[in-house]
């Protein structure tokens, strides 16, 4: 009875070290990003008149400032007090997030991969080690003129999150709030000297795939991001 004790005993230590362990690898993955700046250099109207959609992009690499303000304007917090972010969302429930591919020297300091943005404390997620670009153009039907931006923006919809308060419209709310999201990064990528695609054109299932989406993230709009030939 005593040996069964011991055993037990080194079990659960074993268990809860192993706990630990993952833990602390998980939130080593966690990255914090810069403060986003509240004020740009040009004016809205500017952003809005010099406003492309860009399929040609020069391989220099962005800063992770920049990063940082790309995903700021695409779902970043505005107000803390009560967890409104920066793109309008039906009941304020937020369905979407953001995935971001980095190439290899694509975003400087930060090494290849998958990241998920996570606004609640401004930082993000690695999922995925290494230069996925080409598999995600493979699923993008071939465009492999996305592999060209140093970085490309995946937008996904949890659709259960809406859905609970509005039924099937929620779906239609998703739908609205994507489009604002990618009007955000398009202006704050003007906003920086850079320009964003959008690709509407995929295989739904191989993206997710790609960027290690999270169960039920449904990709809905993909945008390369870059600076522009």
């Amino acid at each position: 009875m005593t040996n069964m004790k011991v055993t037990g005993f080194i079990l659960v230590f074993a268990l809860l070290s192993m706990i630990t362990i993952f833990a602390n690898t998980m939130q080593e993955e966690k990255i914090m990003l810069p403060l986003p700046s509240k004020e740009g250099k040009i004016s809205v109207e500017e952003a809005i008149v010099n406003r492309r959609t860009v399929r040609s992009f020069k391989p220099d690499p962005i800063t992770v400032s920049d990063l940082s303000q790309l995903l700021w304007a695409a779902q970043g917090i505005t107000d803390t007090r009560r967890g409104l972010r920066s793109a309008p969302s039906g009941g304020a429930l937020y369905p979407l997030d953001v995935y971001v591919v980095i190439g290899k020297k694509g975003v400087k300091g930060l090494p290849e991969g998958v990241y998920r943005y996570l606004p609640e404390n401004h930082s993000i997620d690695k999922l995925a080690e290494r230069d996925q670009k080409g598999e995600l153009a493979r699923a993008v039907l071939g465009q492999n003129w996305m592999t060209q931006a140093p970085v490309i923006f995946v937008i996904t919809a949890e659709y259960k999150r809406i859905n609970k308060k509005y039924g099937n419209r929620g779906i239609r709310y998703a739908h609205i709030e994507v489009g604002h999201v990618g009007q955000n990064i398009f202006l704050q990528a003007g906003s920086l000297s850079l320009g964003a695609g959008i690709v509407g054109a995929f295989n739904d299932q191989e993206v997710a795939k790609v960027i290690s989406a999270l169960p039920r993230h449904e990709p809905l709009s993909i945008m390369p991001v870059g600076y522009k030939k």
